[in-house]
């Protein structure tokens, strides 16, 4: 367990266990503190189901009966979150078909599979488990279907020369989303929460995020400076598969 989607596949499985009181996410150590009432098999077999590879450290009583969560203010920055991974998902899908760049088309795409991420726990609050499953269902086929499309095109353009994409655009453009990503980043941190599981994972993904970004702009460096398309089109087939992994872990709790 080291990222929000298996977080989120978590939360998800255990959605319709009465006897889970709270969940506790330790991504640094991956490590989650389930505190729950009687009948634990049930909850080991949900973990076993989702082949994540856990394993049991201990068990132990508690006299916690309260958890407080603050919602409000978490929602609050995860949905400034989820409309900066929007709008940057537009900005880059555009100018990356503009100047004809994989590396700023398979970055939106990464963007847009962090704000599925986001909005499949903040649309779906409150709902059954089988709503909750059908919104992944719908994610995860999404993301896999672009990503798929993505990864064609990159073949395509590797058998049939292409015109170089524009080094400049993918550079400035790449700048301006790890400055959207930094700001994501500054709201995380801030956050009184920030040690709550959901906020720890939005931080790591986030922090993902501007790695990808630096990889893009270091991809249009090397456009520029090798006078090939290559870079571009590496850069793009990374993101792509990472887009494709992200999608399948959605969609395996929709199956299970």
């Amino acid at each position: 367990m080291d990222c929000p989607s298996e977080e989120n596949l978590i939360r998800m499985k255990f959605e319709g266990l009465s006897q889970i009181k709270h969940l506790k996410f330790d991504l640094n150590r991956r490590e989650l503190t389930i505190f729950h009432e009687n009948n634990i098999n049930e909850i080991e077999e949900s973990l076993k189901h989702l082949n994540l590879g856990h394993k049991k450290l201990y068990t132990k009583k508690t006299d916690r009966i309260s958890f407080d969560q603050n919602d409000n203010n978490q929602r609050r920055v995860l949905w400034s979150v989820l409309i900066i991974n929007l709008v940057f998902f537009i900005l880059e899908m555009s100018y990356g078909l503009f100047s004809k760049s994989m590396g700023l088309v398979a970055d939106s795409l990464d963007m847009l599979a962090d704000s599925f991420v986001y909005a499949i726990s903040l649309i779906a609050v409150g709902k059954s488990l089988f709503y909750k499953k059908a919104i992944s269902k719908i994610a995860g086929y999404f993301q896999i279907v672009l990503a798929l499309i993505g990864l064609g095109e990159v073949i395509r353009r590797i058998i049939y020369p292409v015109e170089f994409p524009n080094y400049l655009i993918m550079i400035i453009i790449s700048i301006f989303a790890l400055i959207g990503n930094g700001i994501c980043l500054y709201l995380l941190q801030k956050s009184r929460d920030k040690e709550e599981a959901h906020m720890k994972a939005s931080l790591i993904f986030t922090s993902n995020d501007v790695v990808i970004n630096l990889g893009v702009i270091l991809a249009g460096i090397l456009v520029y400076w090798l006078n090939s398309n290559m870079p571009d089109l590496i850069i793009g087939t990374i993101v792509f598969i990472i887009v494709s992994k992200g999608a399948f872990r959605i969609l395996s709790l929709s199956k299970k």
